[in-house]
């Protein structure tokens, strides 16, 4: 793909053709980078034939059930589990007492217990697991153990936090990060300030969790789950176990969907346990209420900020505070916390920050990973400020933004030179420009139009249309002096090439881009790819676009190896380099046509292969005034988001999504196209629906009728008006990661529309009915 035919020019009226409408009309390569290759699993997925956990079988299963604290802190007094243990058909129970290595785990900090031993510290805490050979026996068997509590008083306000009694041995405090920069006693001539909230967002994956463990005869343990991170799952699971790791295997099965870490290690270890203790497979499918409970969310943060700017409305001084609920326990709250206050300023211009950010344990629901963790509840907030700095000033939103972008050769406040893309200006400009959507009929037949649909309570004369901006960044890879690696093996044989790389496709499209970067390189178009499991060498978690980066690096190095292999015999023959010789089409040929051949002619009676690493450039973290060089790459999108509010009801409709993104090169473009749509409905989800509602720990309605997601009729007219193809010449291909900033940007982006159409600060996600209701005479 040209980078004329995919990035897009501002466009105009009377022209209304974005980049999809451009993409429709072009040619593109059948196979290969540029291709709109589809996903090798379509088939089977529309068929119902993908084999997911929750389908899986084997013989002698069991079926488990975890029974969970119906409290969100509390002591343990007493676990009686004879009631159970005595229930026909019951083969095992376990608790605490029953795990024979480490009683705690976590990713990234050990210090969630497999199940609860002395303390309850959130709703839904694994208290104990049941064995039986049917699932209504195990469920019963689980509500039969009898658990005397002792009630304490959960901790649910972040603020509180500091001074509460230690909730864990480890303290309520995870991490303070104070971020230093420039000098303190800077102040502008405006000065603008806001208090922020974000709600509790949950992943909800489409499948809940599931898994299979089956014993081995060895004494180890194999366990078929839906891991994102098969290794660090194994090697926890070892630790757990008391095996070495090479006793324990993961096999990951079809993954339905994730946007985070999709499998919570506390979904598996019972499984492992239990089919070490029984001698038999044991299966477990979580319901929706134990998916709610159990896996991590994103973090619930509160935010402080305080903007100075010149009278032209150039940033002097960024000030803020932003807290981080962690719930329970630490998981990836560390790392949340580094982007949020690294991306506290945005990805604008700040002479001038001083920003205060903290983690800390409540007794609510566990936080982690979720996509764009940090920098979404920052972008919010900062595009809130500016947002108020506009009005004050009374300037264009848009035009008050592009006064204060960052470009590539500036600084970020952590003192880190960005030296990738940053095409930030080109973005907000491409969305600025881009028509506006027409404005509805006041008319009975297009009820469709109204916030609330047709039979909806809204009326015509009550509808105020709002036009919002909001430019977003992501950071790509870990961060922080995360090592990161991946390795890839490339075999062809027979002509067809397979790739074997523990890289787990969890729907953002690594398992096609490996068979576009072998069709790429070798000219051969019969590509399959290895099911993942941890007898591979590790390739590491499938967030923030590494596995685009690093586990595709990898897999390119091992295919041109091969392709090294398979043209030196020609080479050399022919008296030439292999520089001198390309593969195209399926064909090989030299530059002056003396050689010509197809690859399947040179390929045949040879098995080539070969290994290959990625590592990309180290980082490092950040020190005690919150400076380093701590992130691999960044990623940037601006959105302009066009809503429909009921002045007097408060429900809002997005109309028009338009969608300006900094991709570095566009590998598959219907893929690219899908993410990008997938991102911003999510957002959008944020921004108006989602929100786990906790009442003093415990979680409300934790079911998909408590908890709203965007449905099919909620997402508006996504427009993809502009994708920047500027090469980052660090990363492999010179590809962004593309999912994560949509999702950080959009939610900013519907609130920033809301307010102008309503004259309301919305200084909360999701924007709440009462928060959408216009002030008097706006």
């Amino acid at each position: 793909m040209s980078n004329d035919a995919a990035t897009a020019t501002p466009a105009v009226e009377g022209n209304r053709h974005d980049w999809q409408d451009r993409l429709d009309r072009q040619e593109a390569p059948a196979h290969g980078l540029g291709a709109s290759l589809p996903p090798a699993d379509t088939r089977a997925k529309t068929e119902g034939t993908f084999p997911y956990a929750a389908d899986l079988w084997a013989e002698g299963l069991l079926w488990a059930a975890v029974l969970r604290s119906p409290h969100a802190h509390a002591r343990i007094v007493s676990i009686d589990t004879t009631a159970a243990a005595d229930m026909p058909g019951v083969r095992a129970v376990v608790t605490h007492a029953d795990v024979p290595g480490n009683a705690a785990h976590g990713r990234r900090i050990a210090d969630r217990p497999v199940f609860a031993a002395e303390l309850v510290r959130h709703h839904g805490e694994p208290i104990a697991a049941v064995a039986a050979d049917h699932p209504d026996t195990a469920r019963l068997a689980a509500a039969a153990i009898a658990v005397e509590y002792e009630i304490l008083e959960p901790v649910t306000d972040p603020e509180k936090a500091f001074a509460a009694d230690p909730l864990h041995p480890d303290g309520n405090l995870i991490r303070h990060i104070p971020l230093r920069y420039g000098d303190p006693d800077v102040a502008g001539e405006v000065i603008v300030e806001g208090l922020y909230r974000i709600g509790r967002q949950d992943p909800a994956p489409i499948g809940a969790e599931a898994g299979l463990a089956v014993p081995r005869p060895d004494g180890g343990v194999e366990i078929y789950t839906a891991s994102t991170d098969p290794h660090t799952d194994r090697d926890l699971a070892a630790a757990c176990f008391g095996l070495e790791p090479d006793r324990v295997k993961i096999v990951v099965t079809g993954v339905p969907g994730a946007t985070g870490d999709r499998e919570d290690p506390g979904f598996q270890l019972p499984l492992g346990l239990l089919a070490l203790k029984t001698g038999c497979p044991v299966k477990l499918a979580a319901t929706r209420e134990e998916s709610f409970l159990g896996h991590a969310h994103r973090h619930p943060t509160l935010l402080r900020y305080r903007h100075h700017a010149d009278a032209e409305g150039r940033l002097v001084k960024v000030e803020a505070q932003i807290l981080l609920d962690a719930g329970a326990y630490a998981d990836a709250s560390s790392e949340s916390l580094a982007a949020a206050v690294a991306f506290a300023c945005g990805p604008y211009v700040v002479p001038h920050a001083f920003i205060e950010g903290w983690a800390v344990r409540t007794n609510n629901p566990p936080s982690g990973h979720v996509r764009g963790e940090g920098a979404m509840q920052v972008c919010a907030a900062y595009e809130g400020q500016m947002d108020k700095l506009a009005a004050r000033l009374g300037i264009d939103p848009a035009e008050l933004r592009l006064r204060n972008v960052l470009a590539t050769g500036d600084l970020l406040p952590t003192g880190q030179t960005v030296t990738c893309p940053a095409p930030v200006a080109e973005l907000l400009r491409s969305v600025r420009d881009f028509p506006l959507p027409v404005l509805p009929k006041d008319s009975p037949e297009d009820g469709w139009l109204l916030p609330g649909g047709p039979e909806g309570a809204g009326e015509p004369g009550a509808i105020r249309r709002g036009v919002g901006y909001a430019v977003g960044m992501v950071h790509m890879l870990g961060a922080e002096g995360a090592d990161e690696v991946s390795t890839a093996t490339v075999k062809v044989q027979n002509g067809v090439a397979t790739v074997i790389c523990a890289a787990v496709e969890t729907g953002q499209g690594f398992s096609t881009l490996a068979r576009q970067i072998v069709q790429e390189t070798l000219g051969i178009e019969e590509v399959h790819v290895a099911s993942v499991d941890t007898d591979q060498p590790p390739a590491g978690p499938a967030t923030h676009g590494r596995h685009t980066w690093v586990s595709g690096g990898a897999v390119e190095r091992a295919a041109k190896m091969v392709r090294t292999q398979l043209l030196q015999p020609l080479a050399h023959k022919f008296g030439m380099s292999t520089e001198l010789l390309q593969i195209a089409d399926g064909k090989i040929t030299s530059y002056d046509g003396v050689l010509s051949t197809t690859v399947t002619e040179a390929m045949a009676g040879k098995e080539l292969w070969a290994t290959a690493q990625c590592r990309p450039h180290p980082t490092e973290p950040l020190d005690e005034s919150g400076q380093g060089d701590a992130f691999v790459g960044l990623a940037f999108c601006a959105i302009r988001a066009v809503v429909d509010v009921d002045i007097e009801l408060g429900s809002v409709r997005v109309v028009e999504m338009a969608v300006a993104q900094d991709v570095g090169r566009v590998l598959n473009p219907r893929q690219l196209a899908t993410r990008i749509e997938a991102g911003v409905t999510q957002g959008v989800g944020t921004a108006l629906t989602e929100n786990l509602r906790t009442m003093r720990g415990i979680v409300r309605h934790p079911d998909l009728t408590g908890y709203a997601l965007p449905t099919s009729l909620d997402a508006p007219d996504i427009r993809i008006v502009n994708l920047v193809e500027e090469r980052d010449v660090v990363a492999p291909f010179g590809a962004k990661a593309a999912s994560a900033v949509p999702v950080v940007t959009s939610p900013a982006a519907v609130a920033s529309a809301v307010r102008a159409a309503t004259g309301r600060p919305v200084n909360r996600l999701p924007i709440r009915p009462q928060a959408a209701v216009a002030v008097p005479n706006s």
